[in-house]
């Protein structure tokens, strides 16, 4: 069975390889300890998928809230130095839970951690996939996290959520599971009276006026709105979602109606343009003038210096960046081929005239097609 093929929450468990995502809010009690039990009840859940045949692949949240017992920390740390400290110290404890929750069913998980590096990079897409692949044929069940020892605020996912989605691209999952601390999707905060469920959506179209929080538990890092970014990523790629509790994770994969279904919308593409499209951070801006903008919206050209009316930012060639009007409205993301301290003096300039008078090399673009996503005025 294909994603394609995964049109209705009904056929979720004879889908053949599913990505699962855990919060840390799930696994972490109100001291920011790992809770075994509820770590233990998703390791049956997902065991019992295994035994049913069903290929399984966790991306789990929970290093960092691991890792401020025993560190002694009152809270998460803010600062990216104690919690990188954190995810070393924890990272270790998790997996050590897994690996023993798994095993009292007779299965062995693989620890795979990943940055961002590693779906856009040819060479590090290649390795990570094959990896995962290969897993998954022993039988093993691979324990995604992202590198949080060593990734960086300019270069990383942000959230798991995200990272979920751009695995379950990676391994072409069939579909993908978001486990949370809330039970679905609501058309207002699930703490106002009279907020209902939203049981299953088909078109992003009807999440307008839906109203989410950016905030997340204290022990984790994104709320509502960076799982509806991660869905987007998914299901504009073919991949189907699921977004439950993860009390509600039996039921979920056994089709029920629980939890909100996302319809899959589009079709597999690019996973280096996924990332773009829904990076966490971007190093800077390009002003482009109307022409540009025309050009660039009609989604076959190149951006030239000659559309470029200001620079905004630091960054270096091979940078993720934003371009956008003169109005300051995100027209779409690119990675740029030049550094920010050259380009001023291309600014405005034609091809032709900077390979006149600086040679080969300066009349290329400033973002190749290929390197350029679009954003949709709806993310703005």
């Amino acid at each position: 069975m294909s994603a394609a093929a995964l049109s209705d929450r009904a056929l979720l468990p004879r889908a053949p390889r599913i990505v699962v995502k855990v919060g840390s809010s799930s696994l972490t009690g109100e001291d920011g300890r790992l809770d075994t039990a509820a770590l233990g009840a998703l390791v049956d859940v997902l065991a019992a998928r295994r035994a049913a045949g069903g290929q399984v692949v966790l991306v789990s949240s929970g290093a960092i809230a691991a890792g401020i017992g025993p560190l002694g920390l009152g809270a998460r740390p803010r600062d990216l130095a104690t919690a990188q400290a954190a995810a070393s110290v924890g990272q270790g404890l998790l997996v050590a839970h897994y690996t023993e929750a798994f095993a009292a069913h007779g299965l062995r998980v693989g620890q795979v951690l990943l940055t961002a590096e590693d779906t856009i990079r040819r060479v590090h897409y290649r390795n990570a996939r094959r990896a995962l692949t290969r897993l998954l044929d022993l039988g093993v069940v691979p324990i995604v996290n992202e590198n949080d020892t060593v990734a960086t605020d300019e270069i990383r996912f942000g959230d798991n959520d995200r990272l979920a989605a751009l695995v379950s691209h990676l391994v072409h999952a069939d579909a993908m599971v978001l486990l949370t601390d809330v039970d679905a999707l609501y058309d207002a905060p699930p703490s106002r009276a009279g907020a209902h469920r939203i049981a299953s959506v088909t078109d992003p179209g009807e999440l307008e006026g839906v109203e989410v929080t950016a905030r997340g538990s204290g022990v984790g890092t994104g709320g509502m709105v960076t799982k509806l970014a991660a869905v987007a990523i998914a299901t504009g790629s073919g991949i189907p979602v699921v977004l439950t509790s993860a009390t509600l994770a039996a039921q979920a994969l056994a089709g029920q109606e629980v939890g909100t279904w996302f319809a899959a919308t589009g079709r597999k593409r690019s996973t280096r343009l996924l990332w773009l499209a829904y990076a966490a951070h971007t190093n800077g801006r390009l002003v482009l003038d109307d022409g540009a903008v025309v050009a660039v919206r009609g989604g076959r050209a190149s951006l030239l210096p000659a559309g470029v009316t200001a620079v905004e930012g630091d960054f270096v060639a091979g940078d993720p960046v934003e371009l956008v009007s003169t109005a300051g409205l995100v027209v779409a993301r690119g990675i740029v081929s030049f550094d920010s301290a050259e380009l001023p003096a291309l600014l405005g300039r034609s091809t032709s005239s900077l390979r006149a008078e600086h040679g080969p090399g300066y009349d290329r673009e400033v973002v190749h097609r290929d390197d350029l996503v679009l954003v949709r005025r709806t993310h703005q």
